[in-house]
């Protein structure tokens, strides 16, 4: 098995299923990844211990997903310097708006790249993971431009079916 390079944790076990688009991701990338959950309010000490540990343990990247009150990912890139994604989880009546501006609206100094809300959020935050990665694995930017390349036929392709039906 290869070096596990990303973690994506989350508050509640109830957020694996949106979650688990960010593994799909990284998998397409030959990224080897862990899952577990953690809560910033729940958990606050093995919170911040999983944090300052990361890097130490071969961590690159670390994804973090979290519904309502989502102080999960600022809390961890208060005690990391590795970069943290947050992914809002649409948990509340608030569909996720509560999650998103959470994750979102860090103080300078303590940076948090905020993706989607929900499943979208959670594969573009294993692709945004890949890009990073990318940047020191060319293997992984290969795999990378193959992605965008399948984006662009797909787009092709739909456009001559398009076409095609009159439309």
């Amino acid at each position: 098995m290869s070096k596990v390079l990303v973690s994506i944790v989350m508050g509640s076990d109830s957020d694996l299923e949106i979650m688990r688009e960010a593994g799909k991701a990284l998998e397409e990338f030959g990224i080897a990844y862990e899952m577990d959950v953690t809560s910033a309010h729940r958990s606050p000490d093995r919170t911040a211990d999983f944090a300052r540990k990361a890097a130490g343990r071969g961590i690159q990247v670390i994804i973090a997903g979290a519904g309502g009150a989502a102080h999960l990912a600022g809390v961890i890139a208060a005690h990391t310097n590795l970069p943290v994604i947050g992914v809002p989880i649409p948990s509340t009546s608030l569909q996720g708006m509560d999650s998103l501006l959470a994750t979102v609206q860090m103080p300078a100094g303590i940076p948090v790249a905020t993706v989607a809300i929900g499943k979208p959020g959670a594969t573009n935050a294993g692709i945004l993971a890949a890009q990073m990665i990318g940047l020191s694995d060319a293997a992984v930017a290969k795999k990378l431009e193959g992605h965008k390349e399948k984006l662009a036929r797909g787009v092709e392709e739909k456009s001559k079916k398009l076409k095609g039906s009159g439309g």
